[in-house]
């Protein structure tokens, strides 16, 4: 397949352009104001009368979420998603981009929070309007749900924490415990839904090679587990004590609004994935640690 992909520099776009390389796909990187990159590594804008003609659009890009949540940082997280997607939906409404099928980045957010109840791809949206994160994912949602008005096949990718070591969440949180003060995080029973990034790229693939996939799709491990029982595992495969825990209001201290995502969970569940028949590679938390730990050294981190 000819597959172009936006935000293919970060975490999760970066292995999967490395995966379609490995397994002979073509890959066109966009830039994030709908650029694509030359084969002399210069951007180029895209233009209806030369469309870029692809099997598929991977939409990854966005402002991270990795970074205290001040109000100038909530604004560049939530415009940068929603105005490359308006982009993206206007650029295949004009035919500058044609292409059956586009994935577009999401995440487990869109839920909200909860100890009990367990989400799957029905399940409705968070109403609290004062959840930052659930509030972004519906309005960035609702701009990629505009495609499907041009006859594309859209599919919401809803990503839990994904697992790797060159990006994400799981090297600063392995930190704590390669210097020996690793805990629980606050009360310890949220939820932590999980996928390893060798799972989230297959998934990726699998969704835009089964055309009857479309809407959202969670992106997370069958088997989620409590922040406690993620950091009890860590310490077993590091062999170091799980002991020394974070209260709340140290995060809170530390890391503002954006603790919520370490301090609030919710338990989602891949139906739709498991549904259609996709085979995960990792599906629980122990093999999918002890793979990227015991692989650490290749990825440089020590």
């Amino acid at each position: 397949m000819k597959i172009a992909i936006l935000g293919g520099s970060g975490f999760i776009g970066t292995a999967l352009r490395e995966k379609c390389r490995h397994v002979g796909h073509e890959v066109v990187i966009l830039s994030r104001d709908l650029k694509y990159m030359t084969r002399t590594g210069t951007l180029e804008p895209l233009d209806p009368s030369c469309p870029l003609i692809v099997d598929g659009v991977v939409n990854l890009a966005g402002e991270t979420i990795n970074q205290r949540w001040t109000n100038q940082a909530k604004k560049r997280i939530q415009q940068s998603r929603i105005q490359t997607t308006r982009s993206l939906a206007e650029m295949i409404a004009n035919g500058a981009i044609q292409t059956p099928t586009v994935i577009n980045g999401s995440a487990v957010g869109f839920y909200g929070h909860s100890d009990k109840q367990i989400f799957s791809e029905e399940s409705s949206g968070s109403k609290d309007v004062q959840d930052f994160l659930a509030q972004v994912v519906a309005t960035w949602e609702a701009e990629a749900d505009q495609m499907a008005v041009n006859g594309v096949r859209v599919v919401k990718a809803r990503f839990g924490i994904v697992l790797g070591l060159k990006g994400g969440a799981l090297p600063k949180m392995l930190n704590p415990y390669r210097f020996y003060i690793g805990g629980p995080i606050g009360k310890g029973n949220q939820w932590l839904s999980w996928i390893h990034i060798d799972d989230a790229v297959n998934l990726l693939l699998f969704c835009m090679e089964q055309e009857k996939i479309f809407g959202a799709v969670n992106f997370t491990a069958p088997t989620p587990v409590t922040m406690n029982e993620f950091g009890e595992q860590l310490s077993q495969i590091l062999k170091r004590p799980h002991w020394l825990r974070t209260p709340a209001l140290a995060l809170r201290m530390a890391l503002g609004e954006m603790a919520d995502l370490l301090l609030k969970g919710q338990k989602v569940f891949p139906k739709k994935a498991v549904g259609n028949g996709f085979t995960f590679q990792y599906s629980h938390l122990p093999e999918a640690l002890s793979n990227l730990i015991e692989n650490r050294k290749e990825h440089g981190y020590v």
